[in-house]
């Protein structure tokens, strides 16, 4: 029988691809698994505020403006896949410092900033994302990046 289980980084990709499926958002659907010695420490996806409509309910206004994707993240009503990641942690009290972060997608340069003060010492996505600074921001850390096509 030929061993067919996948590699850590691929089970937990997988998973940020199934927690993606939770998203509200009308544009993209993102995932995010926070990971500490082989351990999902906490999860995320991208959506409206705890208790505010969604956006199916309220609308886009990123969309209704056609705003470009990577561009004026900060009218948007959704939170990000890994903001609410790191939340989760804040929230339940577990240290992320040192651990990896799986992606669906490359991260915005306000998820970006939140990764490297967290501690967060690797990301690991999917797919790209428009965001140079975020790019020029991580070449600039310590935060190791990987792309990882599932």
């Amino acid at each position: 029988m030929e061993n067919t289980r996948p590699s850590w980084d691929n089970y937990f990709m997988r998973v940020a691809f199934l927690v993606a499926e939770r998203s509200t958002c009308l544009r993209r659907r993102v995932g995010a698994v926070i990971v500490k010695d082989k351990r999902i420490l906490t999860t995320g996806y991208n959506g409206a505020p705890r208790g505010l409509k969604h956006c199916a309910e309220a609308g886009c206004l990123r969309e209704k403006l056609n705003i470009p994707s990577g561009q004026r993240q900060e009218i948007c009503r959704g939170i990000h896949a890994e903001q609410n990641a790191i939340i989760q942690a804040a929230i339940f009290g577990a240290s992320i410092d040192g651990s990896t972060i799986y992606t669906t997608n490359f991260p915005c340069i306000t998820c970006t900033k939140m990764i490297i003060n967290s501690g967060i010492k690797k990301i690991i996505y999917a797919d790209e994302y428009p965001d140079e600074l975020s790019k020029e921001l991580l070449a600039e850390s310590n935060v190791e990046v990987q792309q990882l096509k599932v």
